[in-house]
C-alpha cells in the first residue's frame, strides 16, 4: 500500500489524492505542515531532498516526489494515462504547461493570499507578474478547453486532475472565473467524474508528521 506524505490544501498534494480516489487506490495519508516546517525535518529531508510535499512511498526505501511525476506512477495502465503515443504526448504538453504557467502563478498566489496570514503584504511585488501571467494561462486553457471536452486523448486524463486542482481554487486568491465560461464548464464536468474529490476530502488513515 502507497503512504502519500500531503498537505490538505497544497494543489500539488491534491492532484495525487484525487487521482488516487479515482482509481480507488488504498493509501496511508500522512499530513505534513509545511508552514510548520514538518517537510524541512533531517527525517524526511531522508525521503525528499527537495523537503516539498507530495511525496509518494511505492516500497521500502523508494520514494517519489513531484506531483506530476506521481500521477503518472499511480495512473500507469489506466485510462487516466493515456497509451497512444501522441495522446501520451499531448497530455505531458498540458501537464507541462501546468507546471511552467499555471503553478507558478495562480498556484503562487493561492499559497500567499489564502493560506499564509499577511502574505498580501509579504508579497506585494509579485502580485502584478502573478495576475498578469495566471490570466494568460487562463486565457490558453479557455481557447483549448471551448473547443474541447477535456485537454488531452478527448477523455478525461491526469492532464485535466493536474490542471484542475490550482484552477478550481483560483477565484480564492483573486482570479475572476466568469471571464472564463468554458473552464467553469469544464471545473462543473471534473467535478462530476465518479470518484471526485474535495481538496478538503480526507480518506479514513490519517496519521500526523512527526
Amino acid at each position: 500500500m502507497y503512504t502519500l506524505y500531503s498537505m490538505q490544501r497544497s494543489g500539488n498534494a491534491y492532484k495525487v489524492r484525487l487521482a488516487l480516489a479515482h482509481l480507488g487506490a488504498p493509501y496511508e495519508l500522512v499530513e505534513v505542515d509545511i508552514l510548520k516546517g514538518e517537510s524541512r525535518t533531517p527525517e524526511f529531508l531522508t525521503k525528499n531532498p527537495n523537503g516539498q510535499v507530495p511525496l509518494l512511498k511505492v516500497a521500502p526505501g523508494r520514494y517519489l516526489a513531484e506531483s506530476n511525476a506521481i500521477l503518472w506512477y499511480v495512473a500507469g495502465g489506466t485510462t487516466l494515462a493515456p497509451d497512444d503515443r501522441i495522446d501520451r504526448a499531448e497530455a505531458l504538453q498540458w501537464m507541462f504547461f501546468e507546471q511552467h504557467s499555471l503553478e507558478p502563478n495562480i498556484g503562487a498566489a493561492f499559497f500567499w493570499l489564502a493560506l499564509i496570514k499577511g502574505g498580501r503584504e509579504l508579497q506585494q511585488h509579485a502580485l502584478e507578474d502573478w495576475m498578469e501571467s495566471g490570466f494568460r494561462a487562463l486565457g490558453v486553457m479557455e481557447n483549448h478547453i471551448a473547443k474541447n471536452r477535456y485537454f488531452a486523448a478527448g477523455r478525461y486524463t491526469i492532464a485535466d486532475i493536474a490542471l484542475y486542482a490550482y484552477t478550481h481554487v483560483a477565484h480564492e486568491c483573486d482570479f475572476d472565473l466568469t471571464r472564463f465560461p468554458a473552464i467553469r464548464d469544464w471545473l462543473a464536468r471534473i467535478e462530476a467524474e465518479p470518484g471526485h474529490v474535495a481538496m478538503d476530502w480526507q480518506a479514513e488513515s490519517l496519521a500526523v508528521a512527526e
